[in-house]
């Protein structure tokens, strides 16, 4: 069964689809296809149910809760660390709010994060994530909201930390900041959900029993990460929350979605459930 998987150009998705994309586990029948997008289009994509199983960000789940259900591995969360904005200098929140911020689109949890960090509307852009570095350092923007592999590599080209969303969500909540999460699609039937689960949740546990090789492979997609930066950066989003949500990533999950629910973010109910 030919089985489309939608994930990000990036080392932590790379890392957790090694063993597929290498054959190093047995895939019961399933064949897959590996459709590398970023997270902002993985999740449009979501929205017409186009892929078998993606990753998409948490933010847009509840857009898609009739076509496809939450797989219970394969999170990016982390605890105490995050999404950061950033600019030439460290700016307050109220100069924030008067400030227009790049971000890496209005589907992505890091944009979501700090809606519910403001409380209130922000005056923003959206440029693709790999452009934000850029527009900020060359002074187009004074602010930018980071994702992946910028959140390490912003104070290198001297830029300053205004602030940390997953800092800031620890502190309020007391849980990690789910980020991306990946989904399968419902019409697959619970049988075939179920294998499917198996198949990708041994993909992860792979990579992890096998850091050292899938960590080269993950190198591939690092965009000009060196090894250690690119090992930093997995060990952040692959993690023991990725090979399984557990209670205290599920409760995360939960607290984020119903936040944004309580500030009217989405239009129906908010309705969460895992493949067994």
């Amino acid at each position: 069964m030919l089985i489309r998987l939608g994930h990000s150009p990036d080392p932590d998705d790379a890392f957790m689809f090694w063993a597929l994309a290498v054959g190093a586990i047995d895939t019961r029948g399933f064949e897959f296809e590996h459709v590398l997008q970023d997270i902002q289009t993985l999740s449009e994509w979501a929205l017409e149910g186009r892929l078998e199983t993606t990753a998409m960000s948490l933010a847009s789940y509840p857009l898609v809760q009739d076509l496809y259900a939450i797989l219970p591995h394969g999170a990016s969360m982390g605890s105490g660390y995050g999404p950061v904005v950033v600019g030439e200098r460290a700016l307050t929140r109220d100069e924030l709010l008067r400030t227009e911020i790049v971000v890496p689109g209005e589907m992505t949890t890091a944009f979501l994060a700090l809606k519910l960090f403001f409380g209130e509307p922000f005056p923003h852009r959206v440029l693709p994530f790999d452009e934000i570095l850029d527009e900020v350092r060359e002074g187009r923007a004074a602010a930018g909201l980071l994702i992946h592999e910028g959140q390490l590599t912003y104070a290198s080209l001297g830029l300053e930390k205004s602030v940390d969303l997953g800092e800031w969500w620890l502190l309020e909540t007391g849980l990690p900041l789910p980020l991306g999460i990946n989904v399968a699609r419902r019409d697959l039937g619970e049988e075939t959900l179920h294998e499917l689960s198996e198949v990708l949740h041994e993909s992860i546990q792979a990579g992890l029993d096998n850091r050292d090789e899938a960590m080269r492979y993950a190198l591939r997609f690092g965009r000009g990460l060196d090894l250690g930066l690119a090992d930093r950066f997995v060990g952040m989003y692959v993690n023991e929350l990725t090979q399984d949500y557990g209670d205290e990533g599920r409760q995360a999950v939960r607290e984020l979605l119903s936040r944004a629910e309580a500030i009217g973010h989405y239009d129906a109910p908010v309705r969460v459930d895992f493949v067994a």
